[in-house]
């Protein structure tokens, strides 16, 4: 009696590691037989309308590369419109993915039409064909996945945006690219860079928040900055011109100084006003 219940233990053994085996044999060999597909690569982006630098979205093959260029068909719907949010670069409603490459990129430019209204509106692209026909559009249940991207566009304040600063010094003309202005209330703004050749070395890259008036003047209140002197302050004023968007400073430092015992302003003021061109 106890020798067949052994034989059975080991019998159920033996069963079971075979069956592993089989099983892990099996997960081995499995091998994706398809069938491959293209997808957008995000489902969402978001961008500011005062961004100025073209949107890539990307459409890519998720397969091997191919000898052939794929040529892939969408759609645009959404909130945004055409003309007034933003522009589509290129042919509309197609896109390649070059031949032995992975990727394709529908291109877009949002337009900055800025008016303090912060609200939101949206770009939403579907894939709706695909030449090769051996590939599918998007994988998944009822081939969803990787078949449309949102793209939200979110209203910018009016002289929110990246600025090419410049200004003139001497006989030089110093520019600057990519400085941002920021801001949350569409009153009081931040702007990244001030240094168009004032400070001694490029890398410097001071702050500097300014206030719009609403009657298109500027006022820069007294602040201290990181890279000038403890008791060191900059001011100012400036404008902005609303045909070309162009903003214009006049910088002011006021560098507190002991001499002989006794603490002394002095004021610094830029003969040439700075400039900052929208990109």
């Amino acid at each position: 009696m106890r020798a067949n219940s052994l034989l059975v233990g080991v019998f159920i053994v033996v069963a079971a590691v075979a069956g592993l085996a089989a099983c892990e044999q099996l997960d081995v060999d499995r091998t994706f037989a398809g069938p491959y597909h293209v997808r957008f690569t995000d489902t969402t982006l978001t961008y500011k309308e005062s961004y100025s630098k073209p949107i890539s979205i990307r459409v890519h093959n998720a397969g091997p590369q191919l000898d052939q260029p794929i040529t892939v068909n969408y759609t645009v719907s959404g909130t945004a419109r055409e003309g007034r949010d933003y522009s589509i670069v290129g042919t509309k409603g197609t896109v390649v993915i070059p031949a032995k490459q992975s990727f394709g990129e529908i291109q877009v430019r949002l337009i900055n039409n800025a008016n303090n209204i912060l609200e939101s509106q949206n770009v939403v692209f579907t894939l709706t064909g695909v030449q090769p026909s051996t590939l599918q559009v998007g994988f998944g249940q009822e081939k969803k996945i990787g078949k449309q991207l949102t793209l939200t566009i979110q209203d910018d304040c009016l002289l929110s945006g990246f600025y090419t600063g410049v200004n003139r010094i001497q006989n030089q003309t110093i520019s600057v690219p990519d400085v941002q202005i920021t801001s949350i209330d569409c009153r009081s703004y931040r702007l990244s860079n001030w240094n168009l050749g004032l400070l001694y070395y490029n890398a410097f890259k001071p702050t500097l928040t300014f206030i719009d008036n609403g009657d298109n003047s500027l006022t820069i209140p007294a602040q201290a900055n990181e890279y000038l002197g403890s008791r060191d302050t900059i001011r100012g004023n400036g404008s902005w011109n609303p045909r070309d968007r162009q903003i214009t400073l006049n910088l002011q430092l006021r560098l507190r100084r002991t001499i002989a015992g006794t603490q002394r302003d002095t004021v610094v003021v830029f003969n040439q006003a700075q400039t900052y061109i929208p990109q």
